[in-house]
């Protein structure tokens, strides 16, 4: 009599320990992807872009404030789409304030012919960033205390303007959601252009994040800190409401504002609120994977704030989505091979169910926000990735080599 091989005697032993184990960690995959899945589609209804601006829109004052530290490649061409959009936006006061952080390229040249150019556009007074203070926030904040405008709009440097984003931007935050009032901190999201497929699989991941885990409902319904968010590439403030809780100097060594900020507004009793801005603004964040990482590590972990929210998404995000592909090709190879490798049917379907509902998420996502198709396909190993930068982040934070454009925090 023939013998079988060891291999396929160990994983017939093996199968029936493992196969009910199997399944109800499937049954689990498919419960966490159909839940990013609901919420989703629940959020991308309510995620609005900016409507159109009414007839008899009385304008506003608004300063326009960019922190920038050696952005000569991004400078200019900001600066001018701002002015664009302000040209469209007639009935309104519009000043471009932009701090230039101890820049060590073109930046201050560019900034002194830009304000030379145009009355609207001026140059912050600037002082040595105190000990304490992240760079980004010292600008935002500086910019903030020296603007005298009702409203002011914070944008990153690699931020681009269509000519009717301020309009529709003041259109937005006059819009009632909610049981809220209107917003004292309202932020865009931007279509986020890329690149490169390193680029591509880690950007696209902030839209990920936000229609599968924010709530839209309780933000605008509650004030609560937790059911908040923002984007810090393109923040509006009521500058009156940002005076009330102290400006940037509420979260002057945090590296993530898009996370803190809104907080901060909501525990002084603000109504915070996002916006779909896709058709409006757009950003390239970075140019090429290493770029790309860098970036992300500097405050992926901030942005979760502790070790146990992000043990809870490395659990999610591995044994939700990125295990039943694995699970789903193993049950392949033994379907192609008959190792006898201990992956039930039950267990198969299951895990190829998942899959099917996180490209079904995916590709609606990308649809929506014209992202490049290829991050569908690539789903499980970006959260791979996202997953390694999270860790990483947080090893960094620990360490204190986190930096911002240098400057380590």
């Amino acid at each position: 009599m023939t013998m079988p091989p060891p291999i396929t005697m160990w994983f017939a032993q093996t199968s029936a320990t493992t196969d009910p184990f199997l399944t109800w960690w499937m049954t689990a995959a498919v419960a966490i992807c159909g839940f990013a899945l609901v919420l989703s589609l629940v959020n991308l209804r309510r995620f609005a872009v900016a409507p159109a601006v009414a007839e008899d829109d009385p304008g506003w004052s608004l300063t326009v404030c960019i922190p920038a530290r050696n952005e000569a490649a991004n400078l200019e061409e900001c600066v001018r789409g701002v002015l664009r959009a302000a040209d469209a936006d007639g009935g309104s006061q519009t000043t471009v304030l932009v701090y230039d952080d101890g820049s060590e390229d073109e930046t201050p040249a560019i900034l002194a012919r830009l304000a030379a150019g145009d009355p609207r556009v001026r140059a912050a007074d600037t002082r040595p960033l105190p000990p304490g203070w992240n760079g980004k926030q010292h600008a935002c904040d500086s910019m903030g205390r020296q603007a005298t405008s009702d409203w002011i709009l914070l944008i990153d440097a690699d931020v681009r303007l269509a000519p009717d984003a301020l309009a529709r931007t003041r259109a937005a935050a006059r819009r009632r959601t909610g049981a809220n009032p209107e917003p004292a901190l309202l932020s865009a999201f931007p279509r986020e252009r890329t690149a490169g497929l390193g680029e591509a699989m880690v950007i696209p991941l902030i839209h990920f994040i936000l229609m599968s885990y924010l709530p839209f409902g309780r933000m605008r319904n509650t004030l609560d800190p937790a059911a908040s968010a923002a984007c810090g590439q393109y923040m509006l403030a009521r500058r009156d409401a940002w005076n009330e809780i102290g400006g940037h100097a509420s979260i002057r060594a945090s590296m993530h504002d898009g996370v803190l900020l809104p907080r901060m507004f909501r525990r002084g009793g603000h109504a915070t609120d996002v916006f779909d801005a896709t058709d409006i603004v757009e950003c390239r964040m970075y140019d090429g994977f290493a770029e790309t990482w860098a970036g992300f590590v500097k405050n992926a972990y901030e942005g979760l704030g502790n070790v146990l929210l992000l043990l809870l998404l490395t659990a999610l995000h591995l044994g939700g989505h990125v295990a039943p592909w694995f699970v789903a090709a193993i049950g392949g190879i033994d379907l192609v091979l008959d190792l006898g490798i201990p992956v039930s049917k039950p267990a198969a379907g299951l895990a190829l169910a998942a899959i099917g509902v996180q490209l079904i998420q995916r590709s609606m996502i990308a649809s929506r926000f014209r992202q490049d198709r290829r991050v569908v396909a690539l789903h499980a190993p970006s959260l791979v990735l996202l997953t390694v930068i999270q860790w990483w982040s947080l090893a960094m934070h620990l360490t204190g080599r986190r930096s911002w454009r240098g400057r380590t925090a």
